[in-house]
């Protein structure tokens, strides 16, 4: 376990931020390698099914990863606090709480599937493999929930390396089963999806058997007894965190339905650059984890002063390296997408020309959404989740407003521009709580 109550604030967030860095960058070049090995040995139709059924799968596990997100910020503000046995409790009923929750959303998912794949107009010769796609990944939500509750319980404690270690075990592991299920066993979609779930299911083996021997208490039996306060309090934690991801999802959903009105060919260049965008947002993520483990720490220790001070030095750095990212990816940007397409040249001459113009229409906004993420992690280390949660609404609310008018007018690029007025309008509305709640805490009101 680290305390990161004491010690240089920047340091600290940059050196705990720096491995996540690494896994969250590894996490989407597999992500990547999994769509290329699709895309180029199963056709551009595979691309596009997996493209259809993106948004969809992000909220199922946007919606689970929400949960543990929101159970770690307590552990975190036990730990601050010195709660030993506080931390074993809210570990302990964190894994009740997952188990039930994960079977509630394999049940909801095998179910609605189907029919909201049809209500989103996805193209009849996508939509089968769309269908199977997430049969399969919604299938594996226990192995998807206790992977990232173990992951997110380690980085609450300090520990952002075992989650790298584990990250880069399962994406050897995982571009392995890709070209097994998929170039021997000619598996396809199916293959991959398989492939996925079988690297997570190591690495979270993996990540509770580290957890396990760092904690300097056990889990017994004894821990499990249903402490239905506690249970209260996580929910109330973890809730507002998976609507918020399944808000955003929804959002990308029904832009998801815009943009299969433009056919096949804009699917698949839409769905490359989509993998690309998890590369633009990996240092954002990464700081996103340590903004919110060195505020919880700090707001449970109740040191509000060296909180304020370690987010701000935490935001300026990730700006800047925003900036870099942005610059490399116009730099770059086209050859990468040139790994995810497959098809006649004169396809591949159309799929590239929108992907790269939404592309370059996010890099260049790339600062604004990691403001939204350093602003958004660090009202949750505060325990404030329900600010972030009406964040995701207003994304929500841009996204689809944009997407479904500013299409008849400007064509493609209205779909580019959902985005990213998204992430601005949440991105204001962030930085004016954070302050809000800051004076707050200042005034001794929270």
């Amino acid at each position: 376990m680290k305390n990161l109550t004491t010690g240089n604030p920047l340091k600290l967030i940059f050196f705990f931020a720096l491995p996540l860095m690494f896994g969250n960058l590894l996490q989407q070049l597999y992500i990547m390698v999994d769509t290329m090995i699709v895309g180029r040995f199963v056709g551009v139709d595979a691309l596009a099914s997996i493209g259809g059924a993106d948004w969809i799968n992000w909220a199922i596990l946007g919606l689970l990863m929400g949960f543990t997100q929101g159970f770690s910020i307590r552990v975190s503000n036990c730990l601050g606090a010195n709660d030993e046995r506080g931390m074993e409790k809210s570990i302990a009923m964190s894994y009740l709480s997952c188990f039930f929750i994960a079977l509630i959303a394999i049940v909801c998912a095998q179910i609605i599937i189907e029919p909201l794949l049809q209500l989103l107009n996805t193209p009849s010769h996508t939509i089968q493999g769309s269908i199977i796609y997430l049969r399969i990944m919604s299938g594996g939500a226990l192995i998807v929930i206790f992977y990232n509750c173990f992951s997110s319980i380690l980085r609450a404690i300090g520990d952002s390396r075992t989650p790298l270690i584990a990250m880069v075990m399962a994406a050897c592991l995982n571009v392995a089963l890709d070209l097994l299920f998929v170039c021997v066993f000619h598996q396809g979609i199916a293959g991959a999806a398989i492939a996925t779930l079988i690297s997570q299911l190591f690495a979270a083996s993996f990540c509770y058997h580290k957890l396990t021997k760092e904690l300097p208490f056990k889990i017994t039996k004894e821990s499990f007894q249903i402490d239905t306060h506690l249970i209260k309090q996580l929910i109330k934690l973890g809730l507002p965190l998976a609507f918020q991801n399944l808000i955003i999802a929804i959002g990308g959903t029904i832009l998801q339905s815009v943009v299969n009105g433009f056919g096949f060919l804009f699917i698949a260049g839409y769905t490359a650059t989509n993998k690309v965008y998890g590369i633009l947002e990996v240092v954002a993520i990464s700081f996103g984890y340590a903004i919110t483990t060195f505020v919880s720490q700090n707001f449970g220790a109740k040191k509000y002063q060296r909180m304020k001070s370690g987010v701000f030095q935490a935001n300026i750095l990730s700006i800047f390296i925003s900036i870099v990212i942005m610059i490399s990816i116009l730099v770059l940007g086209k050859k990468i997408l040139l790994l995810f397409i497959s098809t006649t040249p004169k396809q591949t001459q159309i799929v590239l020309t929108y992907a790269y113009d939404y592309l370059f229409t996010m890099a260049v906004c790339l600062p604004i959404l990691y403001i939204l993420y350093s602003y958004r992690s660090a009202l949750q280390g505060m325990e404030n989740t329900l600010i972030p949660m009406i964040s995701g609404i207003v994304e929500l609310i841009m996204r689809v407003s944009v997407a479904l008018i500013l299409p008849q007018y400007i064509g493609v690029y209205g779909i580019y521009l959902a985005e990213v007025l998204a992430w601005a309008a949440a991105a204001v509305m962030l930085y004016i709580c954070y302050h809000r709640d800051l004076h707050q805490l200042d005034k001794g009101v929270v």
